[in-house]
């Protein structure tokens, strides 16, 4: 039998281990998928359309790109998006398997927790980031609605006033609530946040465009022009991408419960190309309209918001800023560390319990405190960031160059030292030493000073020298059987 041998007669099934099956974390049968095409199209829809991609993509017109620039860096940055997501989309359709386990297949049963815990404390410090920017946008609602609310938010203890911990408290646990009800409230609840919030912002650009009498000003007084330009442009494209760094690691997490490959693809199409030449236009419309109206560029949407003159209205799109934001940190912040804590700790933990200790965690680390500290948000979350191109090219470079997508799912639940992805005593040593090296060069390509010209290049960097180093020292006579995992497979949500 050849390394690649595609038979599936033999006997792969193996024994699953507690420590490594759990109902969380079992491969999801492919009869019941639910997650279609508008499914997968409604996490594009509120992420994309997220308060924090807004000031990024703002900042861009600030920084000197005219519209046309900023419409380049997106078209080229979505192109590179769709492709490295479907890639991902189809790891998890074809083995129903969530991150933490897809990560097996490299870096080994045990070894796969390296990848898994990087990715969870990263999305556990935003998940607490997000919700704060999120609960501010509610306390400045309250006090407009209701001004004796004002005094409440004098005050400061640990960091946060009175009105501050009460609005944030109140997201934490709607979110805790949507997650104890598992992915399929998630997906509900995405596929009312998306219309809505393309709904706003469209009514939110329709109002700015109209307040410019129907012009907006293409750049600002002093554009970037020329090769520079040409830089910019490449390196926003970079940086979006390195925005959805994490998503491209654990994108299986959702379509390991997607009805076809088609439905992946369809909804890609629509949420990533489509959905993100559509929010460029409208960051076109609102930081265009702003300065064309007194020569100032926002830094968020809302600082429209807050200029709406009818309360109603003003109500109405600060709830929806905030559904957004909740949307955004369900899909982005709160499933990985969910699926992270079970592979970590599989017999005291099941999603439930999983998303309460995530919550928990992300509120410990008083992230208003994060969010306020350059340096923590530059050294901390971006080094972390840094790892996650190397992981990357890790895991693709293992499944779909050496590997050719054959997996042998039943192996990856299995401590039987004969199985596929035990390798040594668990862990991948060659995967460990692709990833070492690539990652302490991203990282200081990312950090370090001197390089900051390149260091929106980092993500790429990470994973192009992980995947080579990967393809060179990978064990290319190890198994690799496509097995499905149907015999321990559970009903999708």
């Amino acid at each position: 039998m050849t390394a690649l041998d595609n038979r599936s007669s033999v006997d792969t099934s193996g024994t699953p281990s507690p420590g490594l099956y759990t109902y969380d974390l079992a491969p999801t049968k492919k009869e019941g998928r639910r997650w279609g095409a508008y499914n997968v199209f409604t996490l594009w829809a509120n992420d994309v359309h997220s308060l924090g991609n807004y000031a990024f993509a703002i900042g861009l017109f600030a920084l000197g790109l005219n519209v046309w620039g900023i419409l380049a860096a997106f078209a080229l940055a979505s192109v590179l998006l769709f492709l490295l997501l479907t890639l991902s989309g189809f790891m998890g359709h074809k083995t129903g398997v969530p991150f933490p386990v897809m990560s097996r297949i490299a870096f080994g049963i045990h070894g796969a927790k390296i990848p898994a815990g990087v990715r969870g404390a990263v999305a556990i410090a935003w998940f607490g980031i997000q919700t704060y920017l999120a609960s501010s946008v509610l306390s400045t609602l309250l006090v407009a609605l209701f001004p004796g609310l004002g005094r409440l938010d004098d005050n400061s203890l640990l960091g946060q006033s009175t009105l501050g911990w009460i609005t944030f408290l109140a997201l934490w646990i709607l979110q805790v609530l949507i997650v104890s009800y598992g992915m399929q409230m998630i997906r509900r609840y995405m596929a009312f946040a998306a219309p809505t919030t393309l709904i706003t912002m469209c009514a939110l650009a329709a109002w700015m465009f109209l307040r410019a009498d129907g012009s907006i000003s293409l750049s600002v007084d002093d554009p970037l022009t020329g090769g520079e330009m040409w830089l910019r442009i490449l390196q926003a494209a970079a940086l979006w991408v390195v925005i959805y760094g994490t998503f491209v690691l654990n994108f299986c997490d959702f379509t390991r419960s997607a009805t076809s490959r088609g439905a992946i693809v369809r909804g890609n199409v629509i949420g990533i190309p489509v959905n993100m030449l559509f929010f460029a236009v409208i960051v076109a419309v609102l930081s265009g309209a702003q300065f064309k109206l007194d020569g100032h560029v926002i830094t968020s949407p809302t600082d429209i918001v807050r200029t709406i003159p009818n309360m109603f209205l003003l109500a109405i799109a600060s709830l929806a800023l905030i559904a957004l934001t909740v949307a955004v940190n369900l899909m982005a912040n709160f499933v990985a560390p969910i699926y992270a804590l079970v592979d970590l700790f599989p017999r005291r933990l099941d999603f439930r319990r999983a998303g309460l200790v995530s919550a928990v965690l992300g509120l410990v680390i008083t992230p208003w405190n994060l969010y306020d500290s350059p340096v923590v948000v530059n050294y901390f979350l971006g080094g972390l960031g840094a790892l996650l191109g190397p992981l990357f090219g890790v895991v693709m470079a293992d499944y779909w160059l050496l590997r050719r997508s054959r997996v042998n799912v039943p192996h990856l639940y299995t401590e039987d030292e004969n199985g596929d992805y035990h390798y040594r005593r668990g862990h991948n040593p060659r995967a460990v030493a692709a990833f070492v090296p690539s990652a302490a060069i991203a990282v200081v390509v990312a950090l370090v000073p001197y390089f900051h010209a390149v260091a929106g290049f980092s993500w790429f960097i990470g994973a192009l020298l992980a995947a080579a180093l990967y393809t060179l020292v990978a064990d290319r006579a190890a198994p690799a059987r496509d097995v499905d995992g149907e015999a321990i497979a559970v009903a999708a949500e």
